[in-house]
Parts: C-alpha cells; structure tokens; sequence
C-alpha cells in the first residue's frame, strides 16, 4: 500500500492505493509543523479509522504540505509518522513540490499555488528550485485566503466596506473588534481564523467590493512572484494550484495575459493527479 497526503492549513487530503488502484480518499485537519508538535499530529491520525485500520500494511507514504521547507521541519513529519505508520517509509516534501508533479509531471516549467498561502518557483523537471519567497501568512502570501482574510477584516474594523457586506458578515459570524484582535493576536492559529472568511468572499466574489480586493490580490501576486520568474525563465508555462487560483481561475487567467504570461493548468487541489503520479512510478 501506498499513501499520498497533500495539507494545508485548513485540511489534508488523504489518498491510499493498493495494486495501482486507489481504495480510499478522505479529509484529516491540516498538518503543519511549523506550527504543530508531534503530539498534536499523532493525536490526529489516532483519529482516522482509516489511517488505524491500513497502518501496519502501508509500505510507502509520501507527504507533502505548507511548512515543510527545511531538512529539519521535514525530519519532525516523517518521525512522527514512522512512529505510526511503522512498516512504512516516509518521504515528506514542500507543497510546490506536490503542485509541480500534480501539474507538470516530470516536465519543465513554472508552478504556483494561490490558496490558504501563496508561492511560485520553478520546476525542472525533477525538483523544484530554491526560492526567496514562501514567508508565510504574516509576512507573505499575496493574493490568498489568508491576505484575503486579512482584507475583509481591515475593511470589517476600519468601516470602509459597504454597509450591506458588513451587516451579511456579521449576520453569519457575529465578530467584533475585540473579538477579531484577540483572535488574531492571542488565539492560536490565527493563519485559520483568517482563512475561514474565504467562502463568504467567494460567494459575494461578484461585489465589487471584493471583485476589487480579489484582482488587486491576484495582481500583487503576479508582480510579486510570477513576473520575475518569468523574466528568469523566459517562454516557461505556468501551471497552478489552490483554491484561489482554481476559484477566480478567469481572473487569475486574464490578468496573466495582460502580462504576457503563457497559463496552462489549474487545479484546485493536487492529490488526485499526485497519487496517480505515484501509482506509476511505483
């Protein structure tokens, strides 16, 4: 058996095959180990009946999610799941690198995730290369649910949104100032609580208000990311991951002609062309 696991913040998508056949496919909360300890991760596959009934006869495992970007933060993923899943061998990577297989397979080219975070890099084929991007949802991560979450709240305390927005906003989530600072400031994983505003900008997506916020995000991004790798690799395709790339997929489109970039595919998540990546090479 093997198992392919792409997280995010929010969730992780789980697929296990056996025989080149994909036998289960299922949510766990997200995986993060930057900002979770192995306690916190061995409890929540403790909580997978899926996961305790095939522990034993998974072979390979490979996991890929946000926070995985160092030697050491990939040593804390594949200990921890050795310890549960102890017949099998555990190879955890970076989130670009599960965008790159799942879009380009072993193909060159530029791939870019627009979800609960934001990154771009270059992909040759093999692996993805280095970046000085990826800082996280405090620092970075233009154009995604987190900068979006981000948005609203600001036009949410400063009153500057439209008052038929803020009395939908509050009808549904019944915030305030003190409430969004302390969810912000001293509850723990704030990176969530930003997200979790990103179904109700992609229902009320044809304000303008938020058709505004959502181009602005994708373009920050574009000149962010996408149009110095562009100019690094010139002629290269751009392939994308997330949820707001696949959402606003003929915004994300529209303002990347506008800069000459050549957009191929777009998918909002990455594990089912993952696992069969997988199945065919194992």
């Amino acid at each position: 058996m093997i198992v392919v696991v792409f997280s995010g913040s929010r969730y992780a998508d789980w697929r296990i095959a056996d025989k080149k056949r994909v036998l289960h496919g299922f949510r766990t909360p997200g995986i993060n180990s930057y900002i979770q300890d192995e306690r916190y991760i061995t409890q929540l596959l403790n909580k997978s009946n899926h996961l305790i009934n095939n522990a034993e006869k998974i072979r390979k495992i490979f996991f890929f999610g946000a926070g995985v970007s160092s030697p050491e933060r990939q040593q804390k993923i594949e200990q921890t799941f050795a310890q549960f899943f102890k017949n099998a061998k555990v190879k955890a990577g970076h989130d670009m690198e599960a965008s790159a297989k799942s879009t380009f397979g072993d193909e060159k080219g530029i791939v870019g995730i627009i979800g609960s975070g934001s990154n771009a890099a270059y992909y040759n084929g093999k692996k993805v290369l280095s970046n000085n991007y990826g800082m996280g949802y405090i620092l970075a991560d233009e154009g995604s649910t987190n900068w979006l979450g981000r948005q609203l709240l600001k036009g949410f305390l400063t009153e500057t949104m439209p008052s038929s927005i803020r009395e939908k906003l509050l009808h549904k989530y019944n915030i305030d100032r003190r409430s969004i600072l302390e969810r912000v400031y001293y509850n723990p994983n704030p990176n969530l609580f930003l997200t979790s505003f990103a179904d109700f900008i992609y229902e009320h997506r044809d304000e303008p208000y938020f058709t505004q916020h959502i181009k602005r995000g994708l373009e920050i991004y574009i000149k962010t990311y996408l149009i110095p790798l562009s100019e690094s690799y010139p002629d290269s395709q751009f392939n994308f991951t997330g949820s707001v790339a696949n959402n606003y997929a003929d915004w994300l489109r529209e303002l990347g002609a506008e800069h000459g970039l050549h957009i191929g595919s777009i998918i909002k998540e990455p594990v089912q062309n993952l696992i069969k990546y997988y199945i065919n090479k194992n």
